[in-house]
């Protein structure tokens, strides 16, 4: 498992965005308004919330930076020992402890400004010190500028470098540059890594996982070495170093044995004697690759003798661990990495050889005889000469019979096919499975097609069930309907019950009379246009006959229906006179004063009935709760005094904490509030 995970850094910003993305946070998250009407105690508290709120920011943002980035004294020492040969560990320390110092900084100045902020005097003097305290943390900020953007850059090379697990099962490859490498790394796992006929194409650590026996291996694909003192290697080989120095791996040393890689045998073999100390009991395999090009056996006498001195230091390797020094399998390998020819076998002997180790070290280990010692093997002393054999209950010996017959293994169509014949001579049944009441049944022949009827669709093994249910079902249905069907006749009932039946019809039939009659009354017929009534058929006329008819009088209905078809063409309609103005005194008055009263006491009238009179304000009704109309007076003006000061300060309610806009005396000097002028 991966312990350092360096992709979850936190992006460091710049000096600039730095500060805008505190003071914005400051100004969002912190009260805003404030007026110099406030107590001074007030006016003090604003002012230092905000210079603490702004310090608590910086120190929080500047915390995260610290704390996420790895400390190099308490991570393992790879990746300590990469870290400072990739980004310089005094530069990267300096830039740490910077942060670390601008952060005691900023919380300092805090605490002195605020300080100073419990003794200001007015509004202008804590408004000054806030900005002094402000700017003076930005100040500090734009100071550490360089280190931040120092920061960002090494969190951007981190997050590209490759999760190496230390602890886990590692195979490391080394050795010259060109030399095939990363073609090995290709073929043995999912890595891309990019391969070019030219040295020095790795220039960083790569990393690929294989499996081997059900376990999981690190490969790790280092860039090339080249054989020169310590101090003049660059950093593209000091990453190579650093990975053999620190890393518990299985090391194969790859060997270009045809010399196209540029280097000679007698160089890559100096580079080997130069590093064998980062060998030391790690499992070491030479690899002699590109035998496609120039076998091992087509050597030179010399380069033969090198390799073997190459071989016998790696024998050590195999002696240090354990091994006899006659078995020398697995220490020097050949393949070409073009042809994939030993490619597996190298793989196998590198995982191989890194297990042995491994199982090695946990047998060496106090941990395994710290568990040793709490197992003990007791052995009972017999206490007479009598044998007493181990006795096994029946039921187990049963069940472990059972469990072995349930491991034979059942024979499959394959297994029968091969039995009688192989393919085109055995034919599997397809029926032995059928489920059937006698086993006989399953090889029987049914015909498809009989009468020119599709079988099949007439044949039901629960037919006769099947068919007693529909019956019971049938049976159920037709008592109920002839239940529904019953309908009371008067011939089985004594007089007094048949009289009793016929008043309930009578009845009956006279209310569905009446709701027939209600139905199609004068009212809820629709009118029809004269347009549709071409035959004449609804005429005043006829109503008239009708009702004459009837025994009514038809000439009031008859003058209503013409005055209304008047009135909708547009002429004014003429009202009658009141009952009490029919006598004979009203004949003496004037016409023209006779009309002019009824037009007015037809409008009056008219008013009266599209809209009902008006009630005063101060007029109890009922249910408002009021004895009298002086108590409603008397309780408005109540309420209005109430409500004058909330209005006067433009507040909704006696909750609302609004504060109006401030406006200059001279704005609002002789405004006059709701009340007596008497001033003037």
């Amino acid at each position: 498992m991966v312990q350092y995970n360096f992709k979850k850094i936190t992006v460091v910003p710049n000096g600039k965005d730095f500060i805008d993305i505190i003071l914005s946070r400051t100004q969002r998250q912190t009260p805003t308004v404030v007026h110099k009407g406030y107590a001074i105690s007030r006016l003090r508290q604003f002012y230092m919330r905000k210079v603490k709120f702004t310090q608590q920011n910086f120190y929080d943002k500047l915390s995260t930076i610290i704390d996420e980035f790895p400390r190099l004294d308490d991570i393992h020492p790879f990746y300590g020992d990469l870290l400072h040969v990739l980004y310089n560990k005094d530069h990267y320390k300096l830039a740490l402890g910077q942060v670390n110092t601008a952060r005691n900084l900023i919380s300092k100045i805090a605490k002195d400004y605020v300080k100073l902020l419990k003794y200001g005097d007015s509004l202008y003097r804590c408004k000054c010190l806030k900005v002094a305290a402000l700017g003076r943390m930005c100040t500090v900020i734009k100071r550490i500028g360089p280190s931040l953007a120092y920061l960002e850059q090494i969190r951007q090379h981190m997050a590209r470098l490759p999760s190496i697990d230390p602890n886990t099962r590692t195979i490391l490859i080394c050795g010259y540059p060109n030399v095939g490498k990363s073609s090995f790394i290709n073929k043995i796992t999912r890595a891309d890594v990019d391969v070019q006929p030219y040295a020095f194409t790795t220039k960083s650590l790569f990393v690929g996982h294989t499996d081997y026996k059900y376990l999981r291996y690190q490969v790790i694909d280092t860039p090339g070495i080249l054989d020169r003192p310590f101090e003049d290697r660059n950093i593209i080989e000091m990453c190579s170093i650093t990975a053999l120095a620190h890393l518990r791996a299985a090391v194969l040393f790859f060997l270009d044995i045809s010399g196209s890689c540029g280097y000679s045998i007698a160089q890559q073999a100096a580079l080997f004697h130069s590093i064998k100390s980062l060998f030391m009991n790690k499992p070491l395999i030479i690899v002699c690759n590109k035998t496609d090009l120039l076998p091992l056996e087509g050597i030179s006498e010399e380069d033969r003798n090198l390799v073997m001195e190459m071989k016998a230091e790696a024998m050590k390797t195999v002696i240090g661990q354990g091994g006899e020094a006659a078995n020398d399998e697995g220490v020097l390998l050949t393949m070409s990495a073009l042809t994939e020819e030993g490619v597996i076998a190298v793989k196998n002997a590198a995982c191989e050889r890194l297990l042995d180790q491994r199982v090695e070290m946990k047998m060496k280990s106090k941990k395994l005889n710290d568990c040793l010692n709490r197992f003990h093997v007791a052995m009972p002393k017999p206490r007479d000469q009598k044998e007493r054999p181990p006795c096994i209950p029946q039921a187990v010996l049963e069940a472990r019979a059972k469990q072995a017959a349930e491991k034979e293994k059942k024979k499959t169509e394959r297994d029968l096919e091969n039995e009688n014949g192989g393919a085109g001579v055995y034919s599997a049944s397809l029926k032995k499975n059928y489920i059937l009441a006698n086993d006989e049944w399953k090889e029987d022949i049914l015909p498809e097609i009989l009468d020119g009827h599709n079988v099949c669709d007439y044949i039901d093994p629960d037919i006769l069930q099947r068919l007693e249910e529909l019956e019971r079902e049938e049976g159920l249905r037709q008592a109920e309907e002839a239940d529904e069907d019953f309908e009371m006749d008067g011939q089985e009932l004594t007089p007094e019950e048949q009289k009793a039946l016929a008043e309930i019809r009578r009845k009956k039939s006279l209310l569905i009379q009446q709701h027939r009659i209600k139905k199609s009354t004068a009212e809820s017929r629709p009118t029809v246009p004269r347009k549709f009534d071409k035959d004449r058929e609804f005429t005043s006329e006829r109503m008239g006959r009708q009702l004459s008819s009837l025994g009514l009088d038809p000439t009031m209905a008859i003058n209503r229906a013409r005055s209304r078809s008047l009135s909708r063409r547009g002429r004014k309609r003429e009202r009658s006179l009141d009952r009490g103005d029919t006598d004979g005194d009203a004949m003496d008055m004037d016409t023209d004063t006779l009309n002019k009263k009824l037009r007015t006491r037809s409008r009056s009238l008219s008013m009266s009935r599209s809209r009902s009179r008006s009630r005063p304000p101060t007029e109890a009704s009922p249910g408002e709760g009021f004895k009298d109309s002086a108590q409603k007076s008397k309780a408005i003006k109540i309420a209005k005094k109430a409500v004058k000061i909330r209005n006067k300060n433009a507040r909704r309610g006696e909750a609302d904490r609004v504060i109006p806009t401030l406006k200059p005396k001279h704005l609002y000097s002789g405004k006059r509030s709701t009340g007596k002028t008497q001033r003037r």
